[in-house]
């Protein structure tokens, strides 16, 4: 190999080496940040401190932002039950449920209801408190819920509850 060869394959290695290492340093800053490392709406719920059973089953897609705001879509309107002290609660999740997300809370929800005194209610806020889940819905009416009543997420349907939807 001529002398002028060595030269271009040393600048060819220090080129690779150099864009390898801007590469990597990449990744790690790439890592740092919040939500890159995140794979599903519900791994998303877990690293902000909620249980992964707030969101159903069947998610088609979702958004989020730097901000934390989020957009969440399902293949159509969804109903679920959360069995708590042994009865059921019905939600309601619209195919298009958005809202700001941050450590312990969701806020700002749109696209959610949950069925109280024989109607359903919107719920624009989450906060976990402990082992509870604060709902707060229209009115400022609070409802709370065992953090653990959401901890699978629940099948999207029509139907009313059976002993086989308990969570």
């Amino acid at each position: 190999m001529c002398h002028g060869q060595q030269h271009v394959l040393v600048a060819i290695a220090l080129m690779a080496a150099s864009i390898l290492q801007g590469v990597s340093s990449t990744a790690i800053t790439t890592a740092k940040l919040p939500g890159y490392a995140v794979t599903t709406a519900y791994d998303v719920l877990a690293q902000n401190n909620l249980p992964r059973g707030l969101f159903p089953l069947g998610i088609q897609s979702y958004e989020l932002n730097a901000g934390g705001a989020f957009e969440v879509t399902l293949p159509g309107e969804c109903n679920f039950f959360v069995t708590v002290a042994e009865k059921p609660i019905k939600f309601r999740f619209d195919s298009s449920v958005s809202g700001t997300i941050k450590s312990g809370s969701l806020s700002r929800l749109s696209g959610a209801k949950i069925l109280v005194e024989f109607a359903l209610r919107g719920f624009n806020q989450v906060n976990r408190a402990g082992n509870l889940l604060n709902f707060h819905l229209e009115n400022s009416i609070i409802r709370s819920f065992p953090a653990s009543a959401f901890a699978q997420s629940a099948n999207c349907s029509g139907l009313e509850p059976t002993a086989s939807l308990h969570l």
